[in-house]
């Protein structure tokens, strides 16, 4: 598990000469009973690796369908320490890469030592925390490699090349191109200077780049993996499981599954 099981299965995708497509759902949005089959459902579906959202009450990057179903998910009394709790019984029955995304003041909540060690119990591989810049990263990343979790870098559009370089050395797992300016959420297109990011992004970086932030649609992933290895898709992954519309998640992944 770990960074290990996060490279081995981005270097079989890359072998297979495919592209990653990593959905993200809201952990405890439908009850915290529903992460499980939906867990099992994305993996029989044929997603890479699996991102779950932590519900927080000032989520500073996330758009309003994740936001919405984060308040969800905390009326349903869904917490950090319970969806831990959920997934010590997951881990045997989901055999893909696993992925917190969690703001960092849950985690000081009950403790960075104590969250590193919950995560590696239940067999988490990767953590992403957007509200923690690589200035800050020593704070959290010697508790999580201690355990050999990945800690997931962002970088944005905002950021110069040298920046760029910057997050790209000592970057874990992969590189998280977030492909516009704001908030998660479904979008119609994508900026004219998302591309040339992506690709500075590919020349820079020794991890694969994977870009999330608006991605909704076939269009998008066929875009999108032009430049770069695979997507992260959230806020139509969350719309779909809202709205009983599984198919579609099924149809959009069995067709970033078979364009390449």
């Amino acid at each position: 598990m770990g960074i290990q099981h996060i490279d081995l299965t981005l270097q079989k995708v890359r072998d297979q000469g495919k592209k990653c497509f990593v959905p993200y759902i809201m952990a405890g949005d439908g009850g915290i009973d529903q992460l499980l089959p939906r867990l099992q459902f994305l993996e029989k579906a044929g997603a890479t690796m699996i991102e779950i959202g932590i519900p927080f009450s000032d989520p500073a990057a996330d758009g309003p369908v994740i936001q919405e179903a984060g308040i969800r998910a905390l009326k349903s009394g869904t917490t950090l320490i319970a969806v831990l709790e959920t997934m010590k019984d997951i881990r045997e029955k989901v055999k893909i890469p696993l992925i917190i995304m969690t703001y960092l003041n849950p985690i000081l909540a009950i403790g960075v030592e104590k969250f590193a060690r919950r995560c590696d119990e239940v067999g988490i591989d990767a953590c992403i925390i957007p509200d923690v810049p690589i200035e800050e990263e020593e704070d959290i990343k010697p508790f999580l490699k201690a355990y050999d979790i990945a800690l997931i870098r962002l970088a944005t559009l905002n950021s110069s090349k040298e920046r760029i370089q910057y997050i790209s050395d000592g970057a874990e797992g992969f590189l998280y191109a977030v492909t516009v300016k704001g908030v998660t959420g479904v979008r119609n297109g994508f900026a004219e200077d998302v591309k040339p990011y992506l690709r500075i992004l590919k020349e820079v970086s020794a991890v694969p780049v994977i870009a999330g932030f608006g991605i909704s649609s076939a269009d998008h992933i066929k875009e999108m993996t032009d430049v770069c290895d695979g997507v992260i898709i959230g806020s139509y992954i969350v719309k779909c499981f809202n709205n009983g519309r599984e198919q579609d998640i099924k149809q959009l992944i069995s067709y970033s599954n078979s364009i390449y």
